[in-house]
């Protein structure tokens, strides 16, 4: 039986290899026999990295610096740009990753990142013209033309009605295209269910009757969250703060420092993600896929902001969230004050979490299926 797979993946943000991990996590689990190879685009592409001839540092490192200091607005021109610098070195790429599938002979390729996607099925079919080609979304939607979707003989996966949508109509034949629950999550926020929220408020120094926000910001924080902090606690209203801040030990410094009248649990690195938010009501941050899909897994509503600084293909995400009910989008985060006093009134809150919890999302568990059944068709 075939079972040799290339997940594809890179360190622009975090979430690519997260969802690359995680699926390979999950088919671990389900004992499928497969050789699940995980492979960094960057490594393979490495010494055709014009971003790091011109500036010295690798795209993706660019890319994680740009979110790090919030350098995000005119991103849209920047893809441009990017694409404009891609086609330029095309062919070249496709004749770096048509050796690299020479060599390891994957039986499936799948990819799980966007921009590249041309170059690597024609790399691909070059090596190997049988082999499939798969491409999953981890994004809520496509940011035409070029990002996620090409006009090319393979198969997708999406994790929204609205991308799928989208394959569909750039003329992708029906039997080509998946669409799963959602987002691909880790398995440990499936694992966090049943925690005693009193107790685990207590053991952070908590109220554990009080209304708490668990605040993050990807993996290296935000300056925002000092002033969501300062923000809230002018507001007057009864609650408290955990602040995830990942990498930052700078920002998670001043926070602690902080002398607040509302209650703060600061966090730095952790990987208990899961188990913090499960001790929470609602969630604050950016209006990434994973950010928002992991407080929902969790049942927190979010409260997110769409402006000219977010990413374009996160700017679907908050009409996403308005679609479903189950948060509330601000234009920037100085407004956050009136914003959760919006969630806190009487029975918002209760009602919000409610359509959180209804948002049941299993795809990292259903795209081995799927996976399976495209090796099978091969």
């Amino acid at each position: 039986m075939p079972g040799a797979i290339e997940f594809i993946y890179f360190d622009a943000g975090g979430g690519h290899r997260s969802a690359a991990n995680a699926l390979k996590a999950v088919i671990g689990q389900q004992d499928r026999g497969w050789d699940v190879r995980l492979v960094n685009l960057q490594e393979v592409l490495n010494s055709l990295d014009v971003f790091r001839k011109v500036t010295g540092i690798r795209l993706e490192d660019i890319y994680n610096l740009m979110l790090a200091k919030g350098w995000t607005l005119g991103s849209a021109q920047g893809l441009k740009f990017m694409h404009g610098v891609l086609r330029l070195y095309h062919g070249a790429q496709v004749r770096m990753l048509a050796a690299h599938w020479s060599e390891t002979r994957p039986d499936m390729v799948v990819s799980l990142v966007p921009n590249f996607n041309r170059a690597m099925f024609q790399g691909l079919r070059l090596a190997n013209p049988a082999t499939p080609y798969v491409t999953i979304l981890t994004d809520f939607a496509d940011w035409p033309p070029h990002f996620w979707i090409e006009k090319q003989e393979q198969y997708f996966i999406t994790g929204t009605e609205r991308a799928y949508q989208q394959v569909l109509a750039l003329g992708h034949r029906a039997d080509r295209v998946f669409q799963a629950s959602g987002m691909i999550l880790r398995p440990n926020f499936y694992e966090a269910a049943g925690v005693d929220r009193a107790e685990g408020r207590r053991a952070l120094g908590l109220d554990p009757e009080k209304p708490t926000g668990v605040v993050l910001f990807g993996g290296h924080g935000s300056p925002v969250m000092l002033e969501i902090v300062g923000r809230l606690d002018r507001s007057g209203l009864d609650l408290q703060l955990i602040l995830i801040c990942g990498r930052n030990e700078k920002l998670a410094a001043r926070l602690r420092e902080s002398r607040t009248r509302i209650p703060l649990r600061v966090e730095g690195f952790t990987t208990e993600i899961p188990r913090l938010m499960s001790l929470g009501d609602f969630f604050i941050g950016k209006p990434g896929p994973g950010s928002i899909s992991e407080a929902l897994q969790m049942k927190l509503p979010v409260i997110i902001e769409r402006n000219a600084f977010t990413l374009p293909q996160e700017r679907y995400n908050a009409d996403w969230v308005r679609e479903k009910g189950v948060g509330l989008v601000l234009r920037n985060f100085r407004g956050i004050d009136q914003t959760v006093a919006e969630m806190l009134k009487p029975g918002a809150l209760e009602q919000y979490r409610k359509r959180a919890e209804a948002h049941r999302n299993r795809a990292v568990f259903e795209i081995p299926e799927i996976l399976a059944g495209i090796l099978n068709r091969g």
